[in-house]
């Protein structure tokens, strides 16, 4: 029976250089790209955009952009995407104006993704955003894109409807030729699936449903370390959970998938295992998913490659059964 290889991406801003150097190590591993490794890929917010990047192809076909490709998206065009066109006074920021304008998030995927399409996408994907109007999620789809001409979106419109965080950019008004629902009004979907590998896991079911052999590859961005004290937080108020309040949402949201997932993929008779999880809780306290200083920068690819030696005999293990398989 055919094994259905899935990866994941979770969200994290700029902290996506943690999965992209991963995923540049797996590629030097098996000596392949990806998307020759996967069947179904999953992102959100940054993991939306390296999930998009892994599957643009080029005007032959094949991979525009390889992992490493990806990491140098972050080191050369992080300043571009997280920029402030004017000085707001870091007191308010959270609470009467998004930090950064849309402009430098939107120039550049424009000039990644070009004028592909979603459904171009090179493997499957789903990439997670949400509808504010109508109070639901919202699944970007490959396998939609090629059955509805309306849902076949430019990346580079996905890319920015999944990244666009809560305080962080505003939110995507996403035009469709619906006369009863013109538009979606779409943002961030870290919101509820800040990893989504529980919704890859349940697609895959679902087009999949005589296959029941899988195998998840679950990349993460980074837990903070910063604990929130009882006597500290007590008191809160809008103003002081603001931004604290988006980062335990999604840690909670992706620490809960996780937890799923252990109990759904068992190893196999033969020791295979069918679920990996690479993640780090090794984050400074008060890093920022916008730092995209030179140091910090540095200091997540870093820690990926601490991920990397920690993990090395399952990295190995899974790059063999990614080519076996």
């Amino acid at each position: 029976m055919k094994v259905i290889k899935i990866l994941s991406i979770d969200g994290g801003g700029i902290r996506g250089v943690i999965p992209a150097v991963i995923l540049s190590a797996i590629e030097d591993l098996t000596g392949k790209h990806i998307t020759d490794l996967f069947d179904f890929i999953a992102g959100t917010s940054t993991g939306g955009i390296l999930t998009l990047g892994i599957t643009k192809p080029d005007s032959d076909g094949k991979p525009h952009y390889t992992a490493n490709d990806l990491i140098k998206l972050y080191e050369q065009e992080g300043q571009n995407i997280f920029h402030r066109s004017e000085w707001i006074p870091e007191n308010v920021k959270p609470l009467v104006k998004r930090m950064f304008p849309s402009d430098g998030i939107e120039g550049v995927l424009g000039e990644y993704f070009k004028e592909t399409k979603l459904s171009e996408a090179l493997k499957e994907v789903l990439i997670t955003s949400y509808d504010v109007e109508k109070r639901s999620p919202y699944f970007f789809k490959r396998s939609q894109a090629r059955k509805t001409p309306n849902d076949d979106f430019p990346m580079a419109k996905v890319a920015r409807a999944t990244s666009a965080a809560p305080t962080y950019f505003e939110p995507l008004k996403l035009e469709v030729d619906k006369p009863l629902s013109p538009y979606h009004a779409l943002i961030d979907g870290g919101v509820f699936a800040n990893n989504p590998a529980m919704c890859a896991y349940a697609e895959v079911k679902s087009v999949y449903p005589n296959d029941t052999d899988v195998l998840v590859v679950s990349i993460g961005t980074g837990e903070l370390a910063r604990r929130l004290p009882y006597e500290e937080i007590k008191n809160w108020g809008m103003a002081q959970w603001a931004q604290p309040i988006l980062d335990v949402v999604f840690d909670g949201i992706s620490d809960t998938v996780d937890y799923q997932l252990k109990q759904l993929l068992s190893t196999t008779e033969d020791g295979n295992k069918r679920y990996y999880r690479f993640q780090t809780d090794k984050l400074p306290p008060n890093n920022l998913i916008h730092d995209t200083t030179p140091n910090n920068i540095q200091s997540l690819k870093i820690l990926a490659e601490n991920i990397i030696q920690e993990r090395e005999s399952d990295l190995k293990a899974l790059c063999e059964n990614l080519v076996s398989e």
